[in-house]
């Protein structure tokens, strides 16, 4: 079937901050793109279902909260055909007129990949460092217990801050707040898996894309984000994590998990050189049982 829509977008809702969801819905409208928008609700009411219905978006109450893939997943299913490119997003984004296009375009002009995710700051302008490697169940256990001198050493490495984030590049893990796909990936690698109901389930999408297309980090378009690292405040948010961070590791393996290894070793190497021996690659992409990425230069 030939898609009809430039893009689907899908917003999972779960008691969040009016304004920012307002404010989210007038950034999508902003936008000269055909698209289909689903506002999926874990936790309905009322006042969410009229103001997507004054933005004449799709709203689909969930009687339970069945978690944040889950969610998405009832509209990617819904859109699977009908759209080019899916976005999953999170509702306290927001964004300029043009950048929609700015990446749809982007994805236009590169066939070969698969995921995009564009410059994310904070709402004062400094930016999120959201390209990161595979996690380690170690370096998610630093991250947790927040200790500064460890947390920023390990982050250092983990989030790519080596790396030069005025250019483009891949990474193996973007962040599932704004994660723009190509909706042939999914027919190719699946959904997200909804044995994760919070956290990690992202990086097992990105993980599962990463090993069939090319993640790419864009700077090109510029996106808000009030992020917050919830789980460090939140005994029940606490639970999750570890709840999912045992679920993946289970599923990709804890300490012997050797294409994590390659992966993260063959995106640092490449970051760091921007340019890739085609020889070595092949090599990797061997050993690991997958097609890793093709350095091309983005920001051309």
């Amino acid at each position: 079937m030939t898609p009809c829509l430039d893009l689907s977008i899908s917003v999972v809702i779960y008691n969040n901050d009016l304004a920012a969801i307002n404010r989210l819905f007038n950034s999508i409208l902003n936008t000269g793109l055909n698209l289909r928008v689903f506002v999926i609700d874990n936790a309905p009411k009322s006042d969410i279902e009229q103001i997507s219905k004054r933005y004449r978006f799709n709203y689909i109450p969930s009687p339970i909260n069945i978690g944040f893939g889950a969610g998405h997943n009832i509209a990617i299913k819904k859109a699977l055909g009908s759209a080019k490119y899916h976005l999953v997003i999170n509702p306290d984004i927001y964004f300029e007129k043009g950048t929609l296009e700015k990446i749809y375009n982007f994805m236009e002009d590169n066939a070969e990949i698969g995921l995009v995710m564009p410059r994310v700051l904070y709402p004062d302008g400094s930016i999120q460092y959201l390209c990161r490697l595979l996690p380690t169940p170690v370096g998610l256990l630093l991250r947790k217990l927040n200790l500064p001198a460890l947390t920023k050493l390990h982050d250092s490495k983990y989030e790519l801050r080596f790396a030069d984030y005025n250019r483009a590049m891949e990474a193996p893990y973007l962040s599932g707040c704004f994660m723009f796909i190509r909706n042939e990936v999914f027919e190719k690698v699946g959904v997200f898996d909804e044995r994760f109901f919070m956290y990690l389930e992202d990086v097992d999408l990105s993980r599962r894309i990463y090993s069939c297309f090319r993640n790419v980090y864009y700077p090109g378009a510029v996106i808000y984000h009030g992020y917050a690292r919830d789980s460090l405040k939140s005994f029940k948010l606490t639970k999750y994590l570890i709840d999912s961070a045992i679920k993946y590791f289970n599923k990709w393996g804890w300490f012997l998990d050797r294409q994590r290894t390659l992966v993260n070793s063959a995106a640092i190497r490449a970051i760091k050189n921007q340019t890739t021996d085609a020889s070595a690659r092949r090599r990797v992409e061997g050993e690991a049982g997958g097609k890793f990425f093709r350095r091309h230069d983005y920001s051309r």
